[in-house]
């Protein structure tokens, strides 16, 4: 692989995490940058151990990795996704004020992690060429933490604009990412 194609797959790989972040800038109370950076590099990091992973498990499973990963990122998108959207209509009496400060660790790991599996399903198939999988896996996660903290950022605008409304849509936005990947693995088949 080039640099030119190293940079594209990094890019497309940090989409869906992008998106995501967009939903959890909008679900905190004016996000700051620390926090935004925070989110990417929870997110970047993952985002890079998941290629290396799925280069590992390429040589010994790779049939079982892709035949399952679509099912694993709907579910935790879905879940993730409806729990944004049940958290928007649930206080929608509440005064902005009641949004919080800042994710939990492990809610941020678990969205990271669900917006990662296409990752490893590219690291399945790059243990199959002669790439240099640890310069692969950075690119990745430094381009997932750059636009995840842009996200949040742009999650902080956009709950300007729309409100309450922006953590639902978030969370509509992360079960449409979810459906995208469970659709695209189903029509590929």
């Amino acid at each position: 692989m080039n640099a030119a194609s190293i940079t594209l797959l990094a890019l497309a790989m940090s989409t869906d995490a992008f998106a995501a972040a967009i939903g959890k800038g909008s679900a905190l109370v004016k996000p700051r940058w620390s926090e935004a950076l925070r989110t990417g590099l929870i997110f970047g990091v993952i985002e890079a151990i998941t290629p290396l992973v799925g280069w590992a498990l390429g040589y010994a499973a790779a049939d079982y990795v892709k035949a399952w990963d679509h099912w694993i990122a709907f579910v935790l998108l879905l879940v993730l996704g409806g729990r944004m959207v049940l958290g928007a209509f649930k206080s929608a009496d509440e005064p902005e004020m009641s949004k919080p400060a800042r994710h939990g660790f492990w809610l941020l790991v678990a969205t990271g992690f669900a917006t990662s599996i296409d990752a490893m399903a590219v690291g399945v198939g790059l243990a199959f060429l002669d790439v240099n999988i640890a310069v692969v896996a950075l690119s990745i996660g430094f381009a997932t933490f750059a636009m995840v903290t842009l996200g949040v950022m742009v999650g902080r605008l956009l709950s300007h604009v729309t409100g309450r409304w922006a953590e639902a849509v978030g969370g509509v936005v992360l079960i449409a990412i979810g459906s995208l990947i469970l659709y695209e693995h189903m029509v590929a088949v």
